[in-house]
């Protein structure tokens, strides 16, 4: 799995002119499944998330989570981050998982970050043509491969 992780003020997705999740202080997570993800990329990469501390703290150091914060999630498919430029100037998506793989793990992984925060998380839906606007905080982005673990 690979995720971009971005501190927002304030994130929503819109499908068809109707917005289906926002949120106001928290996270939005990209995520992007591939074939070889499995239960224990889903675990890792959420309690990850769930414990990153990158919110202030009262001194203004980032030394919070989002649970920490009582923040909000969304998270958002997005296979295109498995693209391979390596040849010619179209990227190739082969690495990145097919729905009927992919929506499953998907799936999980919000129930698994839902388990780690104790509340529902925003999400935008699989395969749609999402429009997704989001108020940066920061800027805080973090991009996490759980084949690295990093």
């Amino acid at each position: 799995m690979r995720a971009v992780i971005q501190r927002v003020s304030y994130a929503s997705v819109t499908v068809d002119g109707k917005v289906v999740s926002k949120i106001e202080e928290g996270i939005l997570v990209l995520l992007g499944i591939e074939d070889a993800d499995d239960k224990e990329d889903i675990e890792w990469l959420s309690n990850k998330i769930s414990k990153l501390r990158i919110f202030g703290d009262e001194n203004g150091v980032m030394n919070c989570s989002v649970k920490d914060i009582d923040g909000e999630v969304i998270v958002v498919s997005q296979f295109t981050l498995h693209a391979m430029t390596k040849k010619g100037n179209r990227p190739s998506y082969i690495k990145a998982s097919k729905p009927e793989i992919a929506i499953p793990l998907y799936e999980e992984f919000i129930m698994q970050i839902e388990n780690n925060l104790g509340k529902k998380v925003g999400a935008g839906i699989f395969g749609a043509d999402m429009k997704v606007k989001l108020l940066n905080d920061g800027p805080v982005t973090i991009c996490i491969d759980t084949k690295n673990r990093e």
